[in-house]
């Protein structure tokens, strides 16, 4: 939250916690990377307040818990990979504060799965504190998250926050194409193309928790629907055909190991054990 509304978000969520003494029933999640002093003319050597180095990471964790008014942060991301800062620096400088008590989660977002994947092995290697949530864009019109992002979080364990769930508003426009989108909604069993689009995304796979917003209570109301969509893998099929997504090599050749493969095939006859799949929504 902290790079919204320059800075100012979190010292919203700070004062309206404070005020209502909650705190500790809210799951307050920010991240560090960019450069959160931009705006300020006062830091004139602005090089220390960004990157994925230990001292932004401090500076921007001692600034984020001021304006929280909390002495703890429940999920700290990495915003996005810098390319300039070594693997061990960030899993020692991460794994320190959740040692410190100012930190109980790290996620990470907006960095390639091969970075993930090398700082959660080192993490595991060597009894440091592993990323547990990844979040990325993925939506129905931009799904490159599926290529190498979900096998690398079903391999570690990790949960997923996909955002752009709504591809930027580009779900909703003009009315030919919102005649399109109806037929799609109505295809799965769903009010609107939104709550569809969100449905998408957390049957897909496991552990999703999409990003949403909304500037309207109808809106809200639409996304809230998501939770009562079960689509069906033939529905699922539907929406998917919209539009083509190329999987891309090697998976395009040797599958991404949900059904037998090749080579067993040929040799013997087996029973695969199914991935995990994700809950179905709740009855009540």
């Amino acid at each position: 939250m902290k790079y919204s509304q320059d800075e100012s978000s979190e010292e919203f969520i700070g004062e309206w916690a404070e005020k209502r003494e909650i705190r500790d029933q809210l799951f307050i999640a920010t991240k560090y990377t960019t450069l959160f002093k931009k705006a300020d003319p006062k830091i004139i050597q602005k090089v220390n307040y960004t990157g994925n180095n230990t001292k932004n990471m401090h500076l921007s964790v001692k600034a984020s818990l001021k304006k929280l008014r909390t002495d703890y942060i429940d999920l700290l991301y990495v915003h996005w990979w810098d390319y300039d800062t070594s693997i061990e620096e960030i899993m020692d400088g991460l794994h320190n504060l959740v040692v410190q008590g100012k930190v109980l989660y790290l996620g990470i977002s907006d960095t390639p799965a091969w970075v993930v994947a090398q700082a959660n092995q080192y993490a595991r290697d060597h009894g440091k504190t592993p990323f547990s949530i990844y979040q990325g864009q993925w939506n129905i019109l931009q799904r490159s998250f599926e290529r190498d992002i979900i096998p690398m979080a079903r391999s570690f364990g990790m949960a997923l926050a996909p955002w752009s769930v709504l591809a930027g508003g580009r779900l909703r426009t003009d009315a030919e194409e919102q005649k399109r989108k109806e037929k799609v909604a109505q295809e799965v069993g769903a009010k609107s193309i939104s709550s569809a689009a969100i449905a998408y995304v957390m049957q897909k796979t496991t552990h999703v928790f999409p990003l949403i917003g909304g500037r309207k209570v109808e809106q809200l109301e639409q996304n809230l629907e998501a939770l009562d969509i079960t689509l069906s893998s033939e529905q699922i099929k539907f929406l998917e055909s919209q539009v083509s997504f190329d999987i891309g090599f090697p998976t395009s050749m040797i599958g991404d190991g949900s059904e037998p493969g090749y080579l067993m095939n040929i040799a013997c006859h087996y029973q695969k054990i199914p991935k995990a799949q994700p809950l179905p929504a709740p009855t009540l």
